[in-house]
Parts: C-alpha cells; structure tokens; sequence
C-alpha cells in the first residue's frame, strides 16, 4: 500500500497560490506570486534534500507539471532536486491530450481520485504530492491523502487558492514533526489520526449519586 504525501507551501490564512514566482499562477487576479522566496534560509534546503533524498515518485496536476517541466530538466545533471525529478515518475493528472514530454511521465487516465486510488493499492515509494491545488482539491474530497508537510510563512495573504477547500474531509491529524526556520517558517508534519472526537467544557448537571454524595459530605462536616 503506497502512501500519498503533500508537501504544501502556506501562508498564516492558508493560501498555497504561485509561491514561486510571479509568472506561476495569476489566476484570479493574484497579485503576490512569489511569496516564499525572501523566507528561505539554509535549514529549509537542509530539510527538502533530506525529504526528496528519500524513494518517492512524484504526484503532479497538469499546472504544476507544466511549472516543473520547464524548469527542472534544464538545471544540469548536477543539481541534486533536478537530477532527483528528472529521475523519477511522474504521474500527472490531466485531461489535456498535449503529450507529456518530461522523461518518465504518465498521464494518469479514468479521473485523478479512481487513478490516485488504484495507485496506492499498488507496491512502491510514497507518492509525493507537490503543489497541484486543484489536484489536491480532488484528493482531499475523496479522503486520499494519508500525510501532510505544512510549510507555514509567518504571512497573511488575504486571497488566493487554498489548501483546505470546502471538499475537504472532516479528520484528526498528528503532529509528528515540527521544525522552525531562523525566518519563522513552521515546517510540520501530520498523519492521519482517525476520527475527530468531540468534547464539550460546559458544566454538567450532576447525577443523583453525586447530589447525595454532596449531602453527605455537608451533613458530615
């Protein structure tokens, strides 16, 4: 059973739009494309090595992949990140009929949930979830997502697309990793936890043994 990863760069209110670039998504009329770079410091880099140093292969929207695909195969053999991804599958989801022609790419076919789905019953590395918010959208309404890595930048964006969307699945997570940057960027790591319980602080009546028991108490003292 493979397991489905994403890694998400975060504003405090949540936004995961374009935030390496101005040019990567202006959809909606956003105006901050870009908004990670000036945060990034060396134990960020420190931290994304170790997580792409590990077998994955990569879960991509058509966006996204379109993003990678003209950036990474042309880094040179020895960029770490680029040799890693150019390395890889990358199994993209899209409804485009434009060939995929980055090295080691699939389309996946039959609609991203049932494909992601059949994925995970398969042997293999993790699948590694990498901006996509569309993508993400899909696999969070059909409860697909088994893990998150919550890049979180101590900034309020206002708007933009967000990674917890109203498809969203109601579910407990774990906090099992949490690392802080020297710029204040949070990089926690969640798991599934099972369902949510609830619980309530107000006062409850008490029961007619606690009543009597509390008469006790006062004809006794």
């Amino acid at each position: 059973m493979r397991k489905v990863v994403a890694s998400t760069f975060l504003s405090l209110d949540g936004v995961m739009q374009a935030p390496g670039g101005p040019d990567e998504d202006p959809t909606g009329g956003f105006k901050h494309g870009g908004w990670l770079v000036n945060y990034w410091d060396e134990m960020m880099g420190t931290v994304m090595d170790k997580m792409f140093g590990e077998p994955f292969d990569l879960l991509l929207g058509r966006k996204t992949y379109e993003i990678f695909a003209a950036h990474w195969p042309y880094v040179g053999e020895d960029h770490p990140i680029g040799k890693r991804f150019n390395s890889v599958t990358k199994y993209v989801a899209t409804s485009s009929t434009e060939p995929l022609t980055w090295q080691n790419s699939v389309a996946l076919k039959g609609g991203a949930a049932v494909a992601v789905k059949t994925l995970k019953q398969g042997d293999g590395p993790i699948l590694l979830l990498q901006g996509s918010g569309d993508l993400i959208q899909t696999l969070l309404s059909a409860d697909l997502i088994d893990e998150f890595t919550l890049w979180t930048f101590p900034l309020v964006l206002g708007r933009g697309k967000r990674l917890f969307g109203k498809g969203a699945m109601p579910v407990a997570l774990k906090l099992t990793d949490s690392k802080v940057s020297t710029t204040g960027v949070t990089i926690s790591t969640y798991v599934r936890d099972g369902e949510i319980v609830t619980g309530s602080f107000a006062l409850k009546e008490p029961t007619a043994a606690e009543m009597e028991r509390r008469a006790r108490m006062a004809r006794e003292g």
